[in-house]
């Protein structure tokens, strides 16, 4: 039954337009009551999105039973359920995605649904990073990451029309994501070489001749002008 409304309803935001539908124009087209319509769908914004609802619980219940191990490959592969719902009706989503860029009230409610996704990632990341400090932040920060790489690749396949597959840009976008927060950046050979030097009164440490490298040690929460005055002292003695 709700795939009968939303069929009918997206029928009648195609024929006369979002605004002039109303909640009885669509109950008479799907030859249905009211009371029907309200049983599955709250309002006429909802039927819009009639998936969401399923994918949040989908995404939920995969995030509870992954491995810790990986937290941040965790809730990309957890985005992904959203693409793979997008990707099982391209001409629903499609449709869906132009009525959206059209009525600016549904794209403020499609706002509040990458909301409550997001909130979803953040929650499942916050459990493995912990709730205070920098670990609530960076749980954030990821989550949101995620969902703004997800939305990048999703929205390219959509105003292509759904030609080709959406998961190449989806994959692409969610591995600079992974690039970002699991995989540091290891130091070049010279560098390491010179970091075996001792560190000098100051905290600075220095080669010499050409290859010489000036590394500032600064404690942390010190003022961005104290340490830029620092490395300025000890380039003009080097």
């Amino acid at each position: 039954m709700r795939e009968v409304l939303a069929q009918a309803a997206f029928q009648l935001f195609l024929e006369r337009g979002f605004e002039r539908t109303t909640v009885d124009d669509i109950v008479a087209r799907a030859g249905v009551g009211r009371r029907s319509f309200f049983r599955y769908f709250p309002s006429k914004e909802d039927v819009v999105f009639p998936d969401h609802e399923r994918c949040l619980a989908e995404m939920t219940e995969f995030l509870a039973a992954v491995d810790d191990g990986d937290p941040v490959g965790a809730v990309c592969d957890a985005a992904r359920i959203v693409l793979r719902m997008y990707a099982a009706d391209p001409e629903f989503s499609v449709q869906r995605y132009r009525l959206t860029r059209e009525v600016p009230g549904l794209r403020t409610y499609e706002l509040s649904v990458v909301r409550r996704y997001e909130q979803t990632l953040a929650g499942h990341l916050r459990g493995r990073f912990g709730a205070d400090g920098d670990g609530e932040l960076r749980a954030e920060v990821i989550a949101a990451s995620v969902v703004a790489a997800h939305n990048n690749g999703l929205r390219l396949w959509l105003r292509s029309g759904g030609a080709g597959d959406p998961e190449a840009a989806v994959d692409h976008a969610l591995d600079l994501v992974r690039d970002v927060w699991e995989r540091p950046v290891a130091p070049s050979p010279a560098l390491e070489k010179q970091l075996e030097k001792p560190v000098l009164a100051g905290g600075i440490t220095a080669g010499s001749g050409d290859n010489e490298v000036i590394v500032m040690v600064a404690a942390k929460g010190t003022p961005m002008w104290r340490v830029v005055q620092q490395i300025e002292a000890a380039v003009g003695e080097s």
